[in-house]
């Protein structure tokens, strides 16, 4: 037998008790003629002690553990002299009377404890070594129990769990497609899926009104802390439902997972139209910790003298509250800085400082009086002692710079509390998006979402401007600022369907060759239906106020999509290429 306890379980109802813990050796001290090892598992550590005087072999044998040694020990439970309060098993220690090295260890290429020496890729490569520390251990523990409580939910809201294929069809809408050639095949390639929408909604042909899956997905994109190569995804559709019921339903098991897993009740999930959200915040994701709506002053600032605003296609203004006497010029100009940097984007920043005294300083005082600042200072709803800062130029863009100005002021004024959570629904996208660079629209979610009941006359008018006034039942489920989870309506009717392919550019015989099996299904009583999938890394992350999936995965990739650990993507041999009827390297 290895183990009788884990090394988390025992405590003081546990004295005089022999027991056998099995662990890796965490750290060894000595003090006189005792030798004291923490011993490991993923439950906790516990204490073992030697004591020279009672076996001298045995506790020399304990001093040339090395860290990170396998072993069993046996041994019987007593009351610690010294106890350690920050530990569970704190108040007991293990007198060992036989001591087995069950596997030596090679010195560990970086410290395991919370607090590491080793670098990302140094740590990515040991990954088997950084999972045995606390924080990434705990993050992968945190996201089994996240996935347990979610299959807990849908199944007692009677969703049936129904695994879709990995290998599939390649179709070049949305990001870009991991391919995988078939040697029975040759010549031909299957995709692994972005998603399993289309299995889904044949799902709700077949009669399966309510689908999930606990999903991998694949997108050969570039990668952020915020995206992998491979992510999962919690995957749902529901047949003969509204986007309220959808909305609830979904609502429904955010709260369940806050409540079970951090005891926490979230608040209300208010309900925020797309263009609401970029006006107000430059941003479909907007993060609702703290407040800094955005204040349009372009008629109030143009007309002045002041050519930069007279320019601009917009001026917007943020409220900094209480900030005015603790902005130096300094603090002014190294923020200037930062919205110039090239990820931002801004040419410059303007600022009004409505001081305590009723004063402004301004670094366009000499255009506008302090009425007139006064006047926008009061239509931004700022008070004494606020700041006032503006930016300007192109509606887009500046709306762009102005979202990771009220961010970046954000984490400055330390109001982004990782353990406040404000839940938001972000509803009635645009349908299409228009791409310059294809000189094409594109479908801003993907090519099956329904456009809403009152906008589908408007379609294939012609008219590019109403083309982009188009909505659709699309919505997305924000977190502090973070997409959780999107989905919408779906088409479920095969002429609505052709007329949207029309509408993103297909031709029919396009349109009948990647997507012919769905409009196929759609002639066969296809119900109406609608779903969403929820990024599982990053419901995980924002749960535990991580900016980061990757400590979520097991095996995550580096920035550049590597499996630092295994060393891939790598070559294959010169067989393989052949047995796949692909080009051979070409000799050097």
């Amino acid at each position: 037998m290895y183990r009788t306890y884990n090394c988390g379980s025992l405590r003081m109802n546990h004295v005089g008790e022999e027991v056998i813990l099995s662990g890796w050796v965490q750290a060894t001290r000595q003090f006189g003629g005792l030798t004291f090892v923490d011993l490991r598992d993923r439950y906790g550590i516990t204490q073992l002690v030697f004591n020279e005087e009672d076996d001298a072999e045995l506790s020399k044998r304990a001093t040339n553990l090395g860290r990170e040694f396998v072993i069993k020990a046996q041994g019987q439970v007593r009351e610690r002299s010294n106890k350690n309060p920050n530990r569970p098993t704190g108040d007991i220690e293990i007198e060992v009377t036989r001591l087995d090295v069950i596997n030596p260890s090679k010195v560990p290429p970086f410290t395991i404890e919370d607090e590491s020496d080793g670098g990302d890729d140094l740590r990515m490569k040991y990954r088997y070594l950084d999972m045995r520390r606390n924080p990434v251990k705990d993050k992968i523990l945190f996201r089994s129990k996240v996935a347990l409580e979610v299959r807990k939910y849908l199944t007692q809201e009677d969703f049936v769990e129904v695994e879709t294929p990995c290998l599939i069809k390649s179709t070049p809408e949305g990001a870009r497609d991991f391919v995988v050639p078939s040697r029975m095949n040759p010549g031909q390639f299957y995709a692994l899926p972005q998603s399993p929408q289309t299995f889904k909604q044949i799902l709700m042909v077949a009669g399966f009104d309510r689908y999930f899956q606990i999903v991998k997905c694949f997108r050969d994109e570039d990668l952020r802390a915020d995206r992998q190569p491979e992510f999962t995804q919690i995957d749902c559709e529901m047949a003969f439902v509204t986007q309220d019921q959808i909305l609830q339903t979904f609502e429904g098991l955010t709260r369940y997972l806050f409540r079970e897993i951090l005891q926490l009740e979230l608040d209300e999930f208010p309900r925020m139209t797309f263009d609401e959200a970029i006006s107000k915040y430059g941003s479909d994701k907007p993060d609702l910790r703290f407040d800094m709506i955005f204040n349009d002053l372009t008629t109030h600032a143009q007309g002045h003298g002041f050519q930069v605003f007279d320019q601009a296609e917009i001026v917007l203004g943020i409220v900094a509250e209480g900030q005015a006497d603790h902005y130096s010029n300094k603090d002014i100009n190294a923020l200037t800085d930062w919205v110039r940097r090239p990820q931002i984007g801004a040419k410059g920043m303007v600022y009004v400082k409505w001081n305590a005294d009723g004063s402004f300083k301004s670094s366009i005082g000499k255009f506008y009086s302090d009425e007139t600042l006064e006047k926008w200072a009061i239509d931004c709803g700022a008070k004494k002692g606020d700041l006032l800062l503006i930016l300007s130029g192109e509606t887009d863009s500046t709306r762009k710079q102005m979202s990771e100005l009220r961010l970046e002021m954000g984490r400055r004024l330390k109001l982004l509390d990782p353990k406040v959570f404000k839940p938001l629904w972000v509803i009635d996208f645009p349908l299409l998006e228009w791409d310059e660079e294809s000189g094409r629209f594109h479908a801003m979610h993907h090519p099956f979402t329904s456009p809403k009941s009152t906008d589908i006359s408007k379609m294939l008018t012609g008219d590019h401007e109403t083309m982009k006034s188009l909505r659709a039942d699309a919505y997305d489920l924000v977190i502090n600022g973070v997409e959780i989870g999107g989905g919408s309506i779906r088409i479920h009717d095969r002429i609505l369907q052709e007329k949207n392919f029309k509408l993103l550019g297909f031709s029919p015989e396009e349109a009948e060759r990647q997507f012919g099996f769905l409009m196929g299904a759609f002639e066969y009583g296809a119900p109406p239906h609608g779903g969403i999938a929820f990024g599982f890394d990053r419901l995980c992350a924002v749960m535990k106020g991580s900016t980061s999936i990757r400590d979520f995965i097991a095996f995550p990739k580096n920035n550049m999509g590597r499996d630092m650990m295994i060393d891939a993507p790598s070559e294959i041999d010169e067989k393989q290429l052949q047995e796949l009827s692909l080009r051979l390297r070409e000799s050097s």
